[in-house]
């Protein structure tokens, strides 16, 4: 697996340094930037990591970068440091998914800890996607009409109801389900619910 990397961005350079120290000391990798446009425009790294991110830089504020990041298709954790932070701001970093809003100078053990559960956080999310991801795509191996009886078996409707409003047979509508719960690789309507769930299945109309 690729190591993690520690991202941080802080128009101050003699921060950056003092945390680069820091966290190698520590045993992690990192990668430095002087703006959120350094961020941004520079190669994006593989593997996991999260942001140990200024808040006031000149040009986008270390806010809007964490906006930008919350919309990406693979989001960084993100750790505030700051100098200049009051309490609405901090409201609005955790509300948006901060990992911890730390003020400057920083306690290394409050970074270190801080770092930890970033990285635990980008973990679970990274899993969440592949878990999705492969939802999906056990999804799309089923046909028109095997989804039809997905979306109306997770929404609790009976075998007979199914038939019904599929003008088919329940011995069809039975067929169709086993097909879905295998292709599905599920073993129960409670996961498959909560495969439908993931996946954002919508109800039928009635």
């Amino acid at each position: 697996m690729t190591a993690a990397l520690i991202h941080v961005v802080d128009d101050d350079q003699s921060v950056r340094t003092a945390l680069t120290r820091l966290l190698r000391a520590r045993g992690y990798q990192t990668r430095t930037y002087a703006s959120a446009w350094d961020f941004l425009t520079a190669e994006p790294a593989p593997g996991p990591g999260c942001v140990v991110l200024d808040v006031s830089m000149p040009g986008p504020s270390g806010l809007e970068l964490h906006d930008k990041l919350n919309r990406s298709e693979r989001p960084l954790p993100v750790i505030f440091l700051t100098g200049r932070g009051d309490i609405p701001m901090t409201v609005r970093a955790m509300r948006n998914g901060a990992v911890d809003f730390l003020t400057k100078p920083v306690q290394r053990d409050l970074l270190f800890a801080a770092v930890e559960r970033a990285l635990s956080r980008g973990e679970e999310q990274r899993a969440a996607r592949e878990q999705h991801q492969l939802l999906r795509e056990r999804y799309e191996t089923l046909t028109a009409r095997e989804r039809a009886v997905f979306a109306r078996v997770t929404e609790g409707r009976l075998n007979k109801q199914i038939a019904a409003e599929l003008g088919t047979s329940e011995r069809t509508v039975k067929a169709h389900r086993a097909q879905v719960m295998e292709k599905m690789h599920t073993r129960s309507v409670a996961e498959l619910v909560r495969a439908a769930d993931q996946l954002g299945i919508a109800a039928p109309a009635a």
